[in-house]
């Protein structure tokens, strides 16, 4: 530990006071200097408070909750508070068209009410191990060009070696672009069960148009609980297991805060890439992020369209929707801040101060010329991989008939056993039945239609699958124009066998390779993804190595060039602690923004039936008799909805705690500020905000809207 430790205190950088926010530190390795900063910001506690190996602390209260977001523990019977966009696929999953959990809320009054979440799981983290010197012993036997394929496998084989005989998981993190390596211990509560989740009109209140923007009035909460066997350890799901006894659960403050007050924000930041090259940075905003929004944009014009006809379809859609939804306008905003904060030319200045200090130094002096000469070759590409990516596989049902290449491979090959084709067939009968769950074949048929279209009109005609095209103008006609395309996708629709339940399980039952290419669906799919697979997939896969080794430099050289000076890892979805305050903001000229929003806010936005701005008759009806009960904040004699701080988070800290300087819960972290959505890239100190929850509002609904006055009941409140 010690030597870890030594190691980052080594990178911890403040180059003024300003940016004392920025960055998200891990928490086990804070250094002297960091700590002594969050103490002087506020902070009231202890570092073995903050993170101890021996004692119950903070971190044993923060879960991964699912497969990428965050949740903190409240409760000692295991209850964990996390964000309704968290817990919507779960919540979807146990509504029904006539108990439509999604649409109408859920509230378990006690715990036999509680709903199983299949599929979701919650872990903790037990430990950290330094294990670079193990990676490094292994990478001296490869050539560089061996580095990028193996190191994955290798971070793989250390991660499974060192829980060897017991139910944990190891994983392997990589640090400054492979310059260190962390193990990290984590052990796996299957059981979890959804206890309470707010109507969608509030869970999701503002919808799209208020996403990503403040003042924000999102009601962006839902209440689960872990499970444990009797014997106090993981277990699958089962009526007979007990609520988790954790190690320690937050208390929950409902005392209120001030503008400049301290906060922390526990939690797993998923991913920032803050040492990435004005190259990068390029290629993301002239190709990458342009190309990915219009595709969603046409994707999701589609599905809400259905999904305003029908209210099964809008159920049988949401989860999908949501998600795509929501980085649709993340990457629209992360280009135009971008642009507008001359991101690139800060980059290459920076790069030019490198290459200026590089000079004489063999290891480091070429680096960016290379790192020129890699983006170079691959920039003609970079458009037709976001095509397949969120085009052509954008589809759902091109996306599934995709699926069945690696059967067809798996065919071919000599001398196959049955095995590996009854392995893949089972994972696929598995896909099939989600693909069919979650099918609306009339947005599907037009997405398929207009992405066709797009991709003949977008990417370089000499990437084209051309005998595909061939086939399509000789069969169908003019390949400029839409109809064209609606004809192919017709056709697809009316005749391939994946949209057919029997005949999808009677072609798995023989695995006939000729019957499958005949398939209309498999047959486009094939044609696309193998086209790109074939002729330019190496491309991506030579840029993405060579790029590897070259950041890997570039990290190691930039670190030395700043001896003595501390920086912060990138975000990959570790454990981190980001420290700041709640804090007003000005965007532009003349406006001035609060640190909180109100009920009454809300109310100024609520439209009677509309999709995004409605909702419930019970909560008009508390507001209209100012029933706010404990929760009222008193100096301005409403309810606060949400409210602001300067932390540093990005995706994966969604339903992370925002925690006082005395340790206690005040709200839930969902959501950044538009003017700053080029955070994980470049973090902003004037602008960056972040949005969170008030759990005064939280528990307002929960309590009077609610009336789960037990799950109140559970917690620890501070008044």
């Amino acid at each position: 530990m010690k030597k870890i430790l030594s190691l980052f205190i080594g990178l911890v950088l403040f180059t003024n006071s300003s940016k004392a926010d920025e960055g998200m530190w891990l928490p086990q390795l804070l250094g002297e200097q960091v700590y002594a900063d969050m103490v002087k910001k506020g902070l009231k506690l202890t570092k073995e408070q903050l993170y101890s190996i021996n004692k119950a602390s903070l971190k044993d209260a923060i879960i991964i909750f699912g497969g990428g977001c965050t949740g903190e523990i409240v409760s000692k019977e295991g209850l964990v508070f996390t964000n309704h966009h968290c817990g919507y696929g779960a919540i979807a999953a146990a509504s029904t068209v006539e108990h439509n959990y999604l649409r109408d809320g859920f509230w378990a009054k006690n715990k036999n009410e509680e709903i199983y979440a299949k599929g979701v799981h919650a872990q903790f983290l037990i430990r950290i191990e330094d294990v670079t010197d193990k990676v490094n012993e292994k990478l001296k036997a490869l050539s560089k060009e061996e580095i990028p394929v193996k190191l994955p496998g290798i971070m793989a084989e250390i991660g499974k070696k060192a829980v060897e005989g017991t139910e944990l998981e190891g994983r392997v993190n990589s640090f400054f672009k492979d310059n260190q390596f962390l193990l990290f211990v984590y052990e796996r509560y299957k059981d979890v069960r959804l206890v309470g989740t707010p109507p969608e009109s509030i869970g999701k209140f503002g919808g799209d148009t208020d996403n990503w923007e403040w003042p924000r009035h999102t009601g962006d909460f839902s209440i689960f609980r872990v499970y444990m066997s009797k014997d106090g350890k993981p277990a699958d799901y089962n009526a007979e297991n007990v609520p988790l006894k954790p190690k320690y659960f937050l208390p929950v403050s409902i005392k209120g805060f001030k503008d400049g007050d301290y906060t922390m924000i526990y939690g797993y930041p998923g991913g920032t890439n803050r040492y990435e090259t004005s190259y990068g940075v390029k290629l993301k905003t002239d190709i990458e992020n342009p190309t990915l929004v219009d595709l969603r944009d046409m994707r999701l014009k589609f599905m809400l369209e259905e999904r305003k006809k029908d209210p099964a379809v809008n159920l049988q859609l949401s989860s999908s929707y949501a998600q795509i939804a929501n980085y649709w306008k993340f990457f629209d905003g992360e280009s135009k801040q971008l642009l507008k904060y001359k991101v690139y030319e800060q980059k290459q200045q920076s790069e030019k101060d490198f290459t200026t200090w590089a000079k004489g130094k063999p290891d480091y002096e070429t680096i960016f010329s290379d790192v020129e000469k890699t983006y170079v070759g691959w920039r003609p590409y970079a458009k037709h991989r976001v095509y397949i990516r969120e085009g052509i596989l954008g589809s759902p049902l091109l996306s599934f008939a995709s699926n069945m290449m690696a059967l067809d491979a798996t065919m071919k090959k000599p001398g196959v056993k049955p095995e590996e084709i009854a392995n893949i067939t089972k994972a696929l009968r598995s896909a099939f039945e989600k693909f069919m769950e979650d099918e609306n074949i009339t947005s599907d048929r037009n997405i398929l239609a207009s992405v066709l279209h797009m991709f003949y009109k977008d990417v370089d005609a000499n990437q084209h699958p051309k005998a595909e095209f061939d086939r399509i103008k000789a069969k169908y006609g003019d390949l400029t124009k839409l109809e064209t395309y609606k004809a192919v996708s017709q056709d697809v629709f009316a005749n391939t066998m994946f949209l057919n339940k029997e005949k999808t399980n009677a072609f798995l039952d023989k695995s006939d390779t000729a019957a499958l290419h005949k398939d209309p669906a498999f047959m486009l799919a094939s044609a696309f993804v193998s086209n790109y697979n074939t002729n330019y997939g190496k491309y991506f896969t030579e840029f993405t190595n060579k790029n590897t080794l070259l950041n890997r430099a570039y990290l190691k050289g930039y670190l030395e060039m700043n001896k003595g000076k501390t920086f912060y890892p990138d975000a990959n979805f570790t454990m981190r602690v980001s420290y700041g305050h709640v804090k007003s903001y000005s965007p532009k000229d003349a406006v001035k923004y609060s640190h909180v929003c109100t009920l009454k806010g809300m109310m100024d936005k609520y439209k009677p039936g509309d999709y995004e701005f409605d909702l419930p008759k019970k909560q008009l009806e508390l507001v209209s008799a100012k029933d706010y009960g404990q929760y009222k904040d008193a100096g301005l004699n409403d309810i606060v909805v949400g409210f602001i701080t300067t932390n540093d988070i990005t995706g994966g800290n969604s339903g992370s705690p925002v925690i006082n300087a005395k340790g206690e819960l005040v709200g839930l972290a969902f959501d950044g500020n538009y003017e700053a959505l080029s955070h994980k890239i470049a973090f902003d100190k004037d602008l960056n905000r972040t949005i969170c929850l008030d759990v005064r509002y939280m528990l307002w609904v929960v309590d009077k809207l609610g009336g789960a006055t037990n799950i109140i009941n559970e917690l620890d409140l501070r008044k």
